[in-house]
């Protein structure tokens, strides 16, 4: 409580860059609380989609894998449906983790998204409040030189302090956002690894049974047959 109101009191008694600073401090808390409701439930739904898709790797079952990512926005099912999707049409496993990179790329601009403003807000408050100060103490040295000698030092002292009020409200305002900053960053660190895990293990389970799927065909009695009877054809002779 008492920090709010020295915040209150700074604004009170500085000029009129106190209100460029409080907005981009406003805009920057609008940032900090839907990055940070965003990452959290992107967290949990990510936890909750592969603890349920896990299951079906392992048994096998991938049509209900399919079916469980279909149409679903958690970033870890876009990338497991852009495996499934590639191992569908193709064994190889380069290609099956090269869809899943594709699905990662696409999901990463949304986890970072409006993050790096923050700190762009954060130098623009300081550089406002030091501007505001410079202002301030200008206007004060020019008024103190037309005043009178015996209140000089009086005046003068009263101008520095509201004019250094501006720096201190930018620092205020900057110091929460640029830790909230770092907050974020970190937060969004860690659901890009969890991605990368979780990434690798369906990786496996997919390229696993795309080989599987790759040997039965090879061994597949009527495919063989087929190679044979098409490699085995003599030309006629001539007549």
């Amino acid at each position: 409580m008492e920090f709010l109101n020295t915040m209150l009191r700074f604004f009170q008694q500085g000029g009129h860059f106190m209100y460029p600073i409080a907005i981009a401090l406003v805009f920057g808390l609008a940032i900090v609380l839907e990055r940070w409701l965003f990452l959290t439930r992107t967290t949990s739904a990510n936890r909750r989609a592969f603890e349920r898709m896990l299951p079906m790797l392992r048994k096998k079952d991938f049509l209900g894998a399919q079916q469980l990512v279909a149409n679903n926005k958690v970033p870890i099912c876009r990338i497991v449906a852009s495996g499934i999707s590639r191992m569908s049409q193709t064994p190889r496993r380069n290609e099956i983790e090269a869809a899943m990179e594709e699905g990662m790329m696409e999901t990463l601009p949304r986890l970072e998204k409006r993050t790096q403003y923050l700190a762009t807000l954060a130098n623009i408050a300081t550089l406002l409040g030091l501007l505001g100060t410079i202002i301030g103490l200008i206007a004060a040295f020019t008024a103190v030189a037309n005043a009178d000698p015996t209140e000089k030092a009086t005046l003068l002292s009263q101008s520095i302090s509201v004019a250094m009020n501006t720096t201190a409200f930018g620092l205020m305002a900057a110091i929460p956002l640029l830790l909230a900053h770092s907050m974020l960053q970190t937060k969004t660190t860690e659901i890009i690894d969890s991605l990368d895990m979780a990434t690798v293990k369906c990786l496996n389970l997919l390229s696993g049974e795309s080989k599987a799927q790759a040997r039965t065909r090879s061994n597949d009695p009527a495919t063989s047959s087929n190679k044979s009877n098409n490699g085995g054809n003599a030309a006629p002779a001539p007549a």
